[in-house]
């Protein structure tokens, strides 16, 4: 088995060590980082998401997976930034105003910084305006925005008022997620999709910067 399959298979395992052990090594071979990234790690995260909907595995694994990859990328992170390979895409996520439950978007955060995106994470509780102004900073690819509460959905619909009032609603693809969310909520309040899992998340993503 080749470094690459080895690698992909610790993914799947969620062997934090041996995935960056396998990356280091990987290096030290010259192996091109961006072969790593894509022929390695994400095809690992791409089985593991296959396995997470199919319910063979749950999200203890798919943590750890998240995990592995988050650890690998921060040896691969600096040679792709040197290398001037783009990101996949930028993205700014969040828990919405009045929910303060983070660990499905931590997971998220993991997943899509696993999978080569530019991540960045404003927190738990965040308003409507720091949304906002994070899209008129960044200028991301896509927003997505977390919530596990019922009543706290609601702020997903703040956001979404405000991105149409600041003119920068065209400007970027809201995608939304948690567990009193789906596609028909979505729909109400003018989401561009919604995921009920973080690799399902990654893939409708994909999909729509054509990847």
């Amino acid at each position: 088995m080749d470094i690459l399959k080895s690698m992909e298979a610790a993914v799947v395992a969620g062997k934090i060590d041996e995935v960056k052990s396998l990356t280091r090594q990987a290096l030290d071979e010259k192996i091109p980082p961006n072969d790593i990234l894509n022929q390695g790690l994400i095809k690992g995260l791409e089985e593991v998401g296959k396995r997470f909907e199919c319910q063979e595995i749950f999200v203890p694994e798919l943590l750890m997976a998240g995990m592995a990859m988050k650890d690998a990328l921060t040896l691969l992170q600096p040679i792709l930034e040197k290398s001037d390979i783009p990101p996949v895409g930028k993205l700014v996520i969040g828990t919405v105003e009045g929910d303060v439950h983070d660990i499905g978007k931590n997971i998220v955060s993991m997943i899509f910084s696993g999978s080569g995106f530019q991540v960045t994470d404003l927190g738990i509780d965040v308003s409507a305006a720091r949304f906002v102004e994070a899209v008129e900073k960044e200028k991301p690819d896509i927003l997505a925005l977390s919530c596990l509460y019922t009543p706290t959905r609601l702020a997903m619909k703040d956001v979404m008022r405000l991105l149409k009032e600041k003119n920068l609603r065209d400007r970027v693809k809201v995608i939304i997620g948690g567990a009193p969310i789906d596609q028909s909520y979505a729909d109400l309040i003018g989401a561009d999709g919604f995921a009920p899992d973080p690799p399902s998340g990654v893939r409708k993503v994909m999909g729509w910067l054509g990847k």
